[in-house]
């Protein structure tokens, strides 16, 4: 009931205000008006909460602390530069957290001059695009902070610590285009992901290179050994030449298992069309039995099903394990 009546005077709230728009102009100066009135009056309501009373109260008489009067600063966003008055206290002891101190922009801007950085845009790009945009006066030494604050905390999370024994470990490569000095490339992102301890999942980092390659796997897992990884029981991977001596080298006594979506796929290379939907999901009740004599069952019967037309299936690893 409480959020239909808010929906409702909010629906008044707008058909009273659209009456005095008429271009895109009046909406934007409206926009400024309505973020003005919203963070001053979200931080008069946090200054409200750190003294302990409201404005005029009798209850804040004798406290030893009380407001005192306001501060003028500029906030940028998308919505162009609104001047605001943020509240102070007497003591200086008040640390806004939806404005803090000394931030001149609005967080949204951060988030969309990292958008803009991932589509492959150049510091001078964004400038230009926030100005054209938003009419806004950015400098390309800001983008670069901004940018250069999230890439720091990249670098610290893909040198975090990890655990020293994960039961199985993902090992997988994806294909992905990536734009670079003004061209769209392919690039290989590696990605280890993790099944820990408790069972859950859990990413131990992603590496960017220009192929696949048995090599780079390697340095990957050496570098996750670097990092704490001391052993691995079961290491799931597609079936790349010369991958499980790189497992090996590292970790020799991990088990090294082929991922059963390129098992399924490896066995449908013999399969015709018409079959492909069928065979596959006879396949699958292979890989997804809960037991090994589930496994040989389902197993039994794809073959009397299948055999006659394709041989090639049933004896081929690591169904004929």
């Amino acid at each position: 009931m409480g959020t239909q009546l808010d929906q409702e005077k909010l629906k008044a709230m707008a058909a009273e205000l659209a009456k005095d728009i008429k271009s895109e102009k009046d909406l934007g100066a409206l926009t400024q008006q309505l973020v003005k009135l919203t963070v001053e009056t979200a931080l008069n309501a946090e200054l409200d909460e750190h003294l302990g009373y409201e404005k005029h109260a009798l209850e804040g008489r004798g406290t030893g602390n009380s407001r005192n009067g306001y501060s003028a600063k500029r906030l940028k966003g998308q919505h162009g530069e609104v001047p605001i008055q943020a509240p102070r206290d007497r003591d200086g002891s008040f640390e806004p957290q939806f404005v803090r101190k000394g931030q001149s922009r609005l967080t949204q801007m951060d988030d969309q001059i990292l958008a803009l950085y991932a589509k492959g845009l150049s510091t001078r790009d964004i400038v230009d695009a926030f100005k054209e945009m938003y009419d806004a006066d950015i400098s390309a030494t800001l983008v670069s902070k901004v940018t250069e604050r999230v890439i720091d905390q990249v670098h610290e999370w893909q040198n975090r610590p990890v655990d020293p024994i994960y039961p199985i470990v993902y090992l997988d490569c994806i294909v992905l285009k990536i734009r670079q000095d003004k061209r769209v490339i392919n690039k290989s992102l590696y990605l280890a992901l993790g099944i820990n301890m408790e069972g859950q999942k859990e990413l131990l980092g992603l590496w960017l290179a220009e192929t696949e390659g048995a090599k780079f796997w390697l340095s990957v897992l050496t570098e996750l050994k670097n990092r704490g990884l001391e052993d691995i029981l079961i290491a799931c991977v597609d079936g790349l030449k010369g991958f499980p001596d790189a497992i090996a080298a590292e970790y020799p006594q991990t088990k090294v298992q082929l991922c059963i979506v390129h098992m399924v796929r490896n066995s449908l290379r013999y399969v015709s069309w018409k079959d492909y939907k069928a065979v596959t999901a006879d396949l699958k009740q292979i890989y997804q039995s809960a037991t090994e004599h589930e496994a040989r069952q389902a197993l039994e019967a794809f073959g009397e099903r299948w055999d006659s037309q394709y041989p090639q299936i049933s004896r081929s690893p690591p169904l004929s394990a």
